[in-house]
């Protein structure tokens, strides 16, 4: 039970703010309507995503500095499960563009940003796919991934809110707060967060111990 309560809180948290998302009531504001629920899918997906980046960064420059495979392998997992939630939070950006600004994709600076930044991710394994001796792969991809999480953090936090947006809390926009994000929607946004995180770092785990079992059948 000790290792298995964050696992059983995620979960509860994910199901807790899907249902309510859904079915509490919020702000009726004018061009988001109910789409502002999309809030509640949206948002997390993406604070999972920079936490599955920061955990790989972490791990690449722990790999850097002691030459421990396994932490090579925790760099590229949690890599991988945060470019899933990145593309998800792409797709629910889509959707929700497409019900307030009249399109998929507008080629808006924070969507542009944001696909570029995810792109930077799937470079990095593109590069560990196109190198096969291990000790090399696992410290030019570290190098890589050192330089690719500030750039993520400069596309996705930095250059949005240099250009004109329609995306809140860019360009001049206000954010949620000022759309009077009432303390019905933090209910169930704060939870949403920290359970979507806690699901990202649940399928982190499972893949790395899979990725492990896997190399030692090799």
């Amino acid at each position: 039970m000790q290792k298995t309560w964050w696992k059983i809180l995620g979960a509860i948290l994910v199901i807790y703010s899907s249902i309510a998302g859904l079915l509490l009531g919020v702000p009726h504001l004018d061009i988001l309507n109910e789409t502002i629920r999309n809030l509640y899918f949206h948002v997390p997906m993406w604070f999972a995503m920079v936490v599955l980046f920061t955990i790989s960064v972490v791990y690449s420059i722990a790999s850097l500095s002691s030459k421990n495979e396994m932490y090579d392998k925790r760099a590229v997992e949690s890599a991988n499960v945060g470019i899933i939630f990145g593309i998800l939070g792409l797709i629910t950006g889509a959707f929700w563009a497409k019900y307030t600004w009249g399109s998929f994709w507008s080629f808006d600076p924070k969507q542009n940003f944001a696909a570029i930044a995810i792109l930077l991710y799937f470079a990095y394994l593109v590069l560990r796919n196109a190198i096969d001796e291990e000790q090399k792969r696992a410290k030019i991809s570290a190098i890589y991934n050192i330089f690719a999480f500030p750039m993520m953090v400069v596309l996705l936090f930095v250059l949005p809110r240099l250009e004109a947006s329609l995306h809140p809390g860019n360009g001049g926009n206000p954010g949620f707060n000022s759309y009077d994000l009432d303390s019905r929607m933090r209910m169930v946004f704060y939870p949403a967060c920290l359970g979507w995180i806690i699901i990202g770092f649940w399928i982190y785990t499972i893949r790395f111990r899979i990725r492990t079992l896997e190399d030692k059948q090799l």
